[in-house]
């Protein structure tokens, strides 16, 4: 599998009064390397309102590490950590790297909502190769819970 990993491109609207990059836009990083990756594979907005489905989060967790400031070069990944057979539920984490040292870590446990019902669901089946081909992490566990 293919490293899975984006430029950042900070912007003065991302800073907070001391001018480094507000906590809150990091977990907007992570779900703007998500989203692109779920939409360059053919999970996109059309196929979730067809077949009534979208993904939710349950936690998400970040690790500041050093401080991003304008001007800096940065970087995301994207790597699958744990998931269900079926890729009902699944864990996600996302390194922001700044000049190639670590700025942060993203955890995200996530699954898939009905958008009808309202209830949890399952990946269809025509989709999982999305979640198969994923990036995975080195410490990459199949949940059997």
């Amino acid at each position: 599998m293919h490293p899975y990993e984006r430029k950042i491109d900070l912007r003065w609207a991302d800073l907070d009064p001391n001018f480094h990059v507000r906590h809150s836009i990091y977990y907007d990083y992570g779900a703007y390397i998500r989203i692109a990756y779920l939409q360059e594979n053919g999970l996109s907005n059309e196929v979730f309102i067809r077949h009534h489905f979208g993904p939710i989060v349950f936690r998400e967790e970040c690790v500041f590490r050093r401080e991003l400031k304008i001007g800096d070069q940065v970087t995301i990944n994207l790597e699958l950590s744990n998931a269900r057979q079926d890729f009902s539920r699944w864990t996600i984490v996302h390194h922001i790297k700044k000049d190639d040292q670590l700025a942060a870590v993203i955890t995200l446990d996530g699954a898939w909502i009905d958008t009808h019902i309202r209830k949890l669901t399952t990946l269809p089946l025509e989709y999982r190769t999305v979640f198969e081909n994923m990036p995975r992490s080195q410490n990459f566990e199949w949940n059997v819970k």
